[in-house]
């Protein structure tokens, strides 16, 4: 698949035309290799701040950031804990040389990640030409190796701020989820992970009873109580956190970890870059199934009482009782 659906929505709540932001995860090449996929098709120039971080400045689509997903080393902490130790690394050939294979070695199990700014969603083929051109580079993703739980995130503008419309498109990634996770065969490796964990059952009932119609504070505040934190394959903590801020800063959350920003932050899928048949259509063909399904009320509220009524008291109970044992194992 290479032609990315469109989107029911196409504007913003400002009537400007939507955008999204990638995420890629991945194996087998240093900052220097990704930074020169993105070069090559926009444009730019790289600024390293390490063997491990920089950013690709004055493309066509705008600032590209790569960095190894490991805060201690693109933060340059671990020089404080050399200097615990009575060793000082000044900056010169072998720090850098230091960090050249420190990055190579954590690389085996820490991916690097490229993280695009928003572009319109007609650029999406450009990203994934970026994408395409790190797959020939030797980029490794999820399925090559049990220890690669990359993950591809999508970042998508919302089309409005108003409560029905936040509550459809919920509902409707909760109804579609069971079908994406089949379907897109989600590696094992994620599955286990903590980044990914299903919602609740008694959230999934709560948010499809067809008697629950909650105005925006009242969505944000179930949200916040029965799955506050952001290791969900759909995390609106972001999103909530920039709607109220308030809100989300009183709320046992992430809040190191939360980046306020008017988008759903979809980051369910793999990122198989080393397949040669797959490219980000795929995925995105996913999320824009779930926008179809929030687009349709009718069809919308058949599924949501459908699924609601298999959602036994039982299964409520155990999801409650799991997540307030889980909250006090963290005390």
């Amino acid at each position: 698949m290479t032609e990315f659906r469109t989107l029911p929505w196409t504007r913003t709540p400002d009537d400007a035309p939507r955008r999204v932001g990638v995420e890629m995860e991945m194996a087998g090449v240093e900052a220097p290799d990704i930074a020169q996929a993105v070069i090559d098709e926009l444009g730019g120039s790289f600024d390293a701040d390490s063997a491990f971080s920089g950013t690709v400045r004055d493309t066509e689509l705008g600032e590209f950031t790569v960095e190894l997903d490991a805060e201690i080393l693109t933060s340059r902490r671990y020089l404080d804990a050399l200097k615990q130790l009575g060793i000082e690394l000044e900056g010169g050939a072998f720090r850098d040389n230091l960090e050249k294979l420190l990055s190579q070695v954590t690389g085996l199990v820490v991916p690097h990640e490229l993280v695009c700014p928003p572009v319109p969603l007609a650029a999406l083929p450009r990203i994934d030409a970026i994408r395409a051109r790190l797959h020939a580079a030797g980029a490794r993703g999820t399925e090559a190796s049990a220890l690669y739980a990359f993950g591809l995130q999508f970042n998508i503008e919302i089309h409005s701020q108003d409560a029905d419309h936040l509550l459809a498109i919920l509902q409707a990634f909760l109804l579609r989820y069971p079908t994406i996770l089949e379907r897109d065969e989600i590696d094992l490796s994620r599955k286990l992970t903590p980044y990914v964990q299903p919602f609740p059952e008694d959230f999934v009932a709560h948010l499809l009873d067809p008697d629950y119609a909650p105005d925006r504070d009242g969505l944000i505040d179930d949200y916040l109580r029965y799955t506050p934190t952001r290791n969900r394959p759909l995390d609106a903590l972001p999103l909530f956190a920039w709607l109220d801020p308030d809100r989300v800063d009183a709320a046992p959350v992430e809040h190191a970890l939360v980046k306020p920003r008017p988008a759903w932050h979809y980051r369910l899928p793999d990122c198989r870059i080393d397949d040669p048949d797959w490219s980000l259509a795929e995925p995105w063909a996913a999320w824009a199934g779930v926008e179809d399904l929030a687009h349709r009320p009718d069809d919308l509220r058949r599924e949501a009482r459908r699924r609601f009524g298999e959602s036994s008291a039982l299964k409520r109970w155990w999801s409650a009782t799991w997540r307030s044992l889980t909250r006090r194992g963290q005390r």
